[in-house]
C-alpha cells in the first residue's frame, strides 16, 4: 500500500507568518511501495537535517544539511523549512546500449524549501527522489540578490549510518587516484573514503553511498567525523573554494542505494535514473564490441610506447593485430604509442603530445583503410599525461581526424599523480588540479561533447568518477577508475583474488569499467602473477560490465589456446537483461545476462581466495526451451596459486542440455570461476 506524503509538526508550517518562528518543523516522503521514508527536520536553532528509515527501522540517522561558504556566512542555521506536495513519477526509458535495455524510473519526489529567518533571507531547495531501492537528493539554488554567486568551501552534508556493520572502501586524496586495493573494515574504522562506499549492516541490510550527475562541481569523497557519521568531503579547487558557481544551479545528487542483498545493489538503476535523458541524440554509430590491442606487451615490458627498436605501435605489428581481429570476430584494435610525444618526460607532463601526428613507423591512413577493408576499426588512444590544458587545444582537430578515418572510439588517459592534472586556470594559463576537481569535471564533459559532435565515443582512463552521465551523454561508454588488469603485470603487489569480486559491489556500482580481462599467461613481474584461474578470466566478461570488452592477452597466446579462447569470441557485450543470482561483497558473485536482441544467455561466477560450491537455478531461461550449456569451469587441480599440484590453467570445457527447470552446481576453485554460454536449441523434450 502506498504511504501518503507525511507533513509532520506544526500546522502553520506553510504560512508566511509561521515561517518567521523558531519552532522545529518536519516534512517527509515515502517511496512508491512505502518501504523507505525520508524525514527532513529543523531543530530549535534552525539547523536542517534529514533521516532515512526502511520498514520503520532507522538506516540513516539525523544527518545535517548545509554549506560553508568562503566569502559569505555559512548556510547552516536559522533555517525555516516548508515543502511542496510530493509528486509521483513513473516511466520506462530505453538505453541505446547497456546492462539492460529498458529501465524503469519510478520514484516519489519531495521539494523542500529552506529559507533563512535572518536579514539576508537566503534560500535554497533540497529535492529528494525516493525509490523503492534507495534515494537521491540534491541542493538547488535559485537566482537571488542575496546569493548571486556561491563560493563553496565545503558541504555539511552528512550520512550518519544508524547501525554498525562492515565497510568496503578505498582512501581519498591519495597520490594514485582511485587505484587502490579495497579495505574491509568496520564502518567506524573507515576514514577518508572515496565513493561508492559500500556497507553491510549487522542486520544484513546493504547500503552504498555515491553521487549522480556530477556536472560543473567538485567530486565528493567522505570524511568520517565520529562514530559512523560521514561528512561530504569535496575535492579541492584552485583557491580555498572547492566549487565556484553562479546561481541558479543544482548540485550533483547524493545517492544512497539500499537493498536486502548485495545483488540488489548491482541490479539497481538508481544512479542512471537520476541523470538527465540523452542530450546528444542518435548514437547508433557506436556499436558495443570486443577489441584487442597493442597494450599488454608494453605492460609486460616486451615492447615500448616510445619510439625505438622495441616500439609496439608499428605498421607491421598493427596489421598483424587487425588480421587477428578480423579472423576472430573482434570489432576493433586499440593502438597505444602511435603518436608523437611518448619519448622523454610524458608522465604528468604531456606537453609534447600530438594527437594528430603519428610516429614515422606508424602509417595511420593506411592502417585505418586496411582495417575498414577487413571490417575492423582502429581504436584511438589519446594519452594526455594529465595535461588537460594541452589536450583541449588539440582535441577538436583530433576528433575530426578520427571521424574522417572512421575511428568511432577513443581511449583517453590522464596519467599523473593526484593533484597533478593540468587545467586552464582563471588567468587562462595552465595550473594544477585534482583529477576530480570542478575544473576536471568541466574538462571531461567538454571532451565528451566535442567527441559526440564528431561521432566519437570516449573510454576514459585515470578518469573522473562515473556518476551515470552515460545516460545523458551515451558516447561516454566506459572508463577505468580503479585498479585494472595491468597491476597483475607489474604491481607490487598485484590484484589479490578478492579484487574483482570487490569491484562488482563497489566501483562497478558507479558504471561500466574497462578492466581488460582475458589473460591466459599467468606468470608476470608481479609476485603472484595473475591471481586467478583461466575459468575466472572468462567469467570476468560477464561479471565486470562494459560495452567494450578487451581480449587483453597477445594474439599468439590465444592462437595457442583455442579452447578457452572460444568463450571470449562468443560472449556478448550488450544486454537486454542482467540478474544477480547470488553474491556477497568481496566473497563471490554469480551474474547472468541476456544478449541484446538475441536468445543467448551468459553466466559468470567468481570467488575470492576461498573455494565455493554455489547453485544456479536456471529460471531465467525461457520456459519450454532447450538450451545447450557450453560450460567453462575450474578443473580439479585449479587454483589461483600454482604449485603443489595446483594450476591456474586447469580448465574443463564441456556441454550439456538444460531447461529453465534445471539447477546447476557451480564448483569454483580458490580464486576461480565459471563461465557458461546458454544457446537456445528450440522447444521440446531434452535430447
Amino acid at each position: 500500500m502506498r504511504i501518503p506524503l507525511l507533513i509532520l509538526a506544526v500546522v502553520a508550517l506553510c504560512t508566511p507568518a509561521a515561517a518567521q518562528t523558531a519552532a522545529p518543523a518536519a516534512v517527509g516522503v515515502s517511496s512508491p511501495d512505502g518501504t523507505l521514508s525520508v524525514r527532513v527536520t529543523t531543530d530549535g536553532d534552525g539547523r536542517a537535517s534529514y533521516a532515512v528509515s526502511r520498514s520503520g527501522q532507522p538506516v540513516i540517522a539525523a544527518s545535517r544539511l548545509g554549506f560553508i561558504l568562503t566569502d559569505a556566512p555559512k548556510l547552516e542555521r536559522n533555517l525555516v523549512v516548508t515543502a511542496e506536495a510530493a509528486t509521483d513519477h513513473d516511466d520506462t526509458w530505453e538505453q541505446p546500449w547497456g546492462e539492460r535495455r529498458f529501465v524503469r524510473n519510478h520514484y516519489r519526489e519531495l521539494r523542500v524549501h529552506l529559507r533563512e529567518r535572518t536579514a539576508l533571507a537566503r534560500s535554497f531547495d533540497v529535492v529528494f527522489r525516493v525509490y523503492d531501492d534507495g534515494l537521491g537528493f540534491r541542493y538547488e539554488f535559485p537566482e537571488q540578490a542575496a546569493l548571486p554567486v556561491l563560493n563553496i568551501g565545503s558541504e555539511l552534508t552528512e550520512f550518519n549510518i544508524a547501525e554498525d556493520g562492515q565497510a568496503w572502501w578505498i582512501p581519498s586524496h591519495e597520490w594514485n587516484r582511485e587505484e587502490y586495493l579495497y579495505h574491509r573494515t568496520s564502518i567506524g574504522e573507515a576514514s577518508g573514503t572515496q565513493t561508492p562506499l559500500t556497507m553491510k549492516l549487522d542486520s544484513g541490510l546493504h547500503i552504498s553511498i555515491h553521487e549522480a550527475a556530477l556536472v560543473d562541481y567538485a567530486g565528493m569523497n567522505l570524511r568520517r567525523a565520529e562514530g559512523r557519521r560521514f561528512v561530504a568531503d569535496l575535492t579541492p579547487g584552485f583557491t580555498n573554494a572547492a566549487v565556484e558557481r553562479t546561481a541558479p544551479f543544482p548540485t550533483p545528487w547524493r545517492t544512497i542505494q539500499i537493498s536486502d542483498t548485495a545483488g540488489g545493489l548491482v541490479e539497481s538503476s538508481l544512479i542512471l535514473n537520476l541523470n538527465e535523458p540523452n542530450a546528444i541524440g542518435d548514437v547508433s554509430w557506436f556499436r558495443p564490441m570486443k577489441y584487442i590491442g597493442i597494450w599488454w606487451e608494453m605492460h609486460l615490458d616486451t615492447a615500448t610506447w616510445a619510439s625505438g627498436p622495441r616500439h609496439g605501435a608499428t605498421t607491421a605489428n598493427t596489421r598483424r593485430y587487425i588480421d587477428f581481429a578480423a579472423e576472430n570476430g573482434f570489432g576493433g584494435v586499440l593502438v597505444e604509442g602511435w603518436n608523437i610525444g611518448w619519448d622523454g618526460d610524458w608522465f604528468g607532463n604531456g606537453s609534447d603530445y600530438s594527437f594528430t601526428q603519428p610516429y614515422p613507423d606508424f602509417d595511420l591512413e593506411d592502417l585505418a583503410a586496411y582495417g575498414r577493408e577487413r571490417g575492423v576499426q582502429l581504436i584511438g588512444h589519446h594519452e594526455t599525461g594529465g595535461n588537460a590544458f594541452h589536450y583541449e587545444q588539440q582535441m577538436e582537430a583530433a576528433f575530426a581526424l578520427d571521424q574522417r578515418l572512421s575511428i568511432t572510439t577513443v581511449k583517453t588517459g590522464y596519467v599523473a599523480d593526484a593533484g597533478g592534472a593540468q587545467v586552464r586556470g582563471p588567468d587562462g594559463r595552465a595550473t594544477f588540479a585534482w583529477h576530480e576537481s570542478q575544473a576536471m569535471a568541466r574538462h571531461h564533459l567538454a571532451v565528451v561533447k566535442a567527441a559526440a559532435a564528431h561521432q566519437v565515443a570516449i573510454n576514459a582512463h585515470e578518469p573522473i568518477k562515473d556518476t551515470g552521465l552515460r545516460r545523458t551523454y551515451p558516447n561516454w561508454v566506459s572508463r577505468e577508475g580503479a585498479r585494472g588488469m595491468e597491476f597483475n603485470a607489474w604491481g607490487q603487489p598485484g590484484n589479490p583474488p578478492e579484487h574483482e569480486v570487490n569491484l562488482v559491489f563497489t566501483r562497478l556500482l558507479a558504471g561500466p569499467m574497462d578492466f581488460t580481462p582475458g589473460i591466459f599467461v599467468m606468470a608476470t613481474r608481479s609476485p603472484d602473477g595473475v591471481a586467478t584461474t583461466w575459468a575466472k578470466q572468462l567469467a570476468l566478461y560477464v561479471t565486470l560490465y562494459s560495452p567494450i570488452q578487451m581480449a587483453a592477452d597477445l594474439p599468439e597466446t590465444y592462437e595457442a589456446n583455442p579452447g578457452p579462447f572460444q568463450f571470449i569470441k562468443d560472449v556478448a557485450v550488450d544486454w537486454d537483461e542482467t540478474r544477480v543470482l547470488n553474491g556477497e561483497v568481496g566473497d563471490y558473485v554469480t551474474i547472468v545476462r541476456k544478449e541484446r536482441g538475441g536468445g543467448e544467455w551468459f553466466l559468470g561466477s567468481i570467488t575470492d581466495e576461498n573455494p565455493r560450491v554455489l547453485t544456479a537455478a536456471l529460471t531465467f531461461l525461457e520456459p519450454g526451451v532447450r538450451y545447450r550449456a557450453e560450460i567453462y569451469r575450474d578443473g580439479p587441480s585449479a587454483s589461483w596459486r600454482d604449485g603443489d599440484g595446483m594450476s591456474r590453467t586447469d580448465i574443463v570445457i564441456e556441454q550439456q542440455d538444460v531447461t529453465a527447470t534445471d539447477t546447476l552446481t557451480l564448483r569454483l576453485a580458490p580464486g576461480g570461476g565459471q563461465a557458461i554460454r546458454f544457446v537456445p536449441l528450440g522447444r521440446g523434450a531434452r535430447r
